[in-house]
């Protein structure tokens, strides 16, 4: 009787199945982005009646690497420029990237603390753990940066950023893992974005502040790509500016798109 009654519907009124189909959105977000992007994405879908939006976190430069290898999605939010202009140059991109969001490297140690670091010069003492993110990863460029500005200040010495580096035991190819890595003690202390220890990670890891001369923003852009579903990646985009958006985002202690 119930397939029957649905068949009837289906010759009655053709529309019916459409209505009953969710459009889904596919995100390709940068791991950081993880808790501020899980609830935009629930928001996001109270506010629109039928659509269905599936994120898919990894590093930026493992997602631009899915979207030319011909992943199906329909807007990448980047921790950073270079990883979205290499989506822009190969052609993935429908409209400009705009800005939404910013953030900021912190050097975490475990609660526990059981290398005894007490500042980021410790990272260049001999024996200290540390954990890093690859060269191709946008935390691990920041951090690479932020190395480079300390080897300039006398106070560290020239040398530091190398010495920070061969006490690396871990490069990871995503900001979450250096994160569960120092929380867990395989390591004494990594570099990480503040917005990683807004929440649950606070309770397994200590923050210690760059000092000024080192500190880096980082700037995540965010597009539509080229697929069938421009109109609904360009109302997810518009909803992560608005300021509904913008207060989620604040809420995992990012800065303001502006």
């Amino acid at each position: 009787m119930i397939r029957a009654a649905a068949l009837v519907l289906l010759l009655l009124f053709p529309g019916f199945a459409h209505a009953q189909t969710k459009a889904t959105l596919h995100v390709f977000a940068a791991a950081s982005l993880f808790d501020a992007f899980d609830a935009i994405a629930k928001d996001f879908e109270k506010q629109n009646a039928g659509v269905k939006v599936r994120v898919q976190y990894a590093g930026s430069q493992t997602l631009a690497a899915q979207i030319e290898q011909g992943a199906e999605a329909d807007v990448f939010a980047s921790a950073d420029d270079r990883w979205m202009r290499y989506v822009v140059e190969k052609g993935f991109v429908d409209g400009d990237p705009k800005v939404f969001a910013r953030n900021g490297l912190v050097f975490i140690v475990p609660r526990s603390n059981p290398g005894r670091v007490k500042g980021v010069a410790d990272a260049a003492r001999t024996g200290v753990k540390v954990i890093v993110g690859s060269d191709q990863v946008p935390v691990g460029a920041y951090t690479r940066l932020a190395l480079s500005k300390l080897s300039s200040d006398p106070a560290y010495g020239d040398d530091f950023g190398r010495r920070v580096l061969r006490n690396v035991v871990s490069q990871e190819d995503n900001v979450k893992a250096i994160v569960n890595k120092v929380a867990l003690g395989e390591a004494d202390a990594g570099f990480v974005y503040r917005s990683d220890i807004a929440h649950g990670a606070a309770r397994h890891v200590s923050a210690i502040e760059l000092p000024s001369a080192a500190r880096v923003e980082a700037h995540y852009p965010i597009a539509a790509l080229r697929s069938r579903r421009g109109e609904l990646a360009s109302r997810f985009i518009a909803y992560v500016l608005s300021p509904a958006g913008q207060a989620a985002l604040k809420k995992e202690k990012f800065s303001p798109a502006s």
